[in-house]
């Protein structure tokens, strides 16, 4: 039986098969709330977490949790010519529309120079771009083998934090980046006040009727998440996720040094950057 949301939502904390089977609910809407909840500044945000990535021509990244690939895809085009992004999550309704994506965003190159297969593997100036199935608590990559590695807006969803810091600093090498891109509750007024407003009140409501519109698309059985729970648990796990310097601390815990965070939208969003330990991983 899929794994249900129920009161769950309320409290922002979801085990691994929940979280898997929301974001396999609201992959058909994902992108469009994001665009409407953010006011579309999510990709300014996302061009900030790339630059704390200190990647350029040629290196090897990894988007963990990357969900419909818009860091990945900045990413790409970052690291172009001659470098890697792979992207890894473990919804594959998710990577579906992240292949779809990737794609069309090759579509700009000169051609000749974007090649795709069925993993979604393509070219970007030349740049591969690959999205793939990957726990994030257990990555499928051996040790050292990428110069950064990302997530955004997932860090939040782990259900053992630690553990997903721990395997992203594992997979880069020693010198390499580890950013982290996530929102955070301001506790200034007047922005904490329109932040509590806007995600109690509107951003359930925006779920509720993304649930209604998409549901002449996507049919459900009734023990199936609904994209209006998955649109009142993702705020409420803003609430409950850490204060910047709680995550900073959880990095350094991690294997992480160098540790830095810059806040944008007067607080709201919270994007760390850090360097994988010279002597490796604790």
């Amino acid at each position: 039986m899929p794994a249900q949301l129920g009161a769950d939502a309320t409290t922002g904390r979801l085990e691994a098969g929940q979280v898997r089977v929301m974001f396999d609910r609201v992959a058909v809407v994902y992108d469009l709330l994001n665009t409407v909840m953010t006011a579309g500044l999510h990709h300014r945000w996302r061009t900030r977490a790339v630059e704390l990535a200190r990647v350029g021509p040629g290196s090897r990244v990894l988007d963990v949790a990357t969900g419909t690939g818009d860091l990945a895809i900045a990413l790409a085009q970052r690291v172009s010519p001659g470098g890697e992004v792979v992207g890894s999550d473990f919804s594959e309704n998710m990577l579906a529309r992240a292949r779809v994506k990737g794609a069309k965003a090759l579509a700009d190159l000169p051609p000749g120079e974007a090649k795709a297969n069925s993993n979604g593997f393509a070219q970007a100036g030349p740049a591969g771009l690959s999205f793939e199935w990957g726990d994030a608590l257990e990555l499928p990559y051996p040790d050292d083998s990428f110069d950064a590695a990302t997530v955004g807006f997932g860090a939040r969803n782990f259900s053992d934090l630690g553990r997903g810091l721990r395997e992203m600093a594992r997979v880069v090498r020693p010198g390499g980046r580890v950013v982290v891109l996530e929102m955070t509750t301001p506790t200034r007024p007047p922005l904490s006040l329109f932040f509590g407003l806007w995600f109690d009140r509107i951003v359930p409501l925006i779920g509720k009727l993304a649930g209604a519109l998409a549901g002449s698309k996507v049919r459900r059985s009734p023990s199936e998440t609904s994209i209006a729970q998955a649109y009142t648990y993702l705020p409420n796990s803003v609430k409950r996720f850490h204060s910047p310097i709680a995550l900073a601390a959880e990095m350094e815990q991690a294997g992480l040094e160098e540790i830095g965070y810059v806040l944008m939208a007067g607080g709201i969003i919270a994007i760390h950057g850090a360097t994988v330990n010279q002597g490796g991983t604790l």
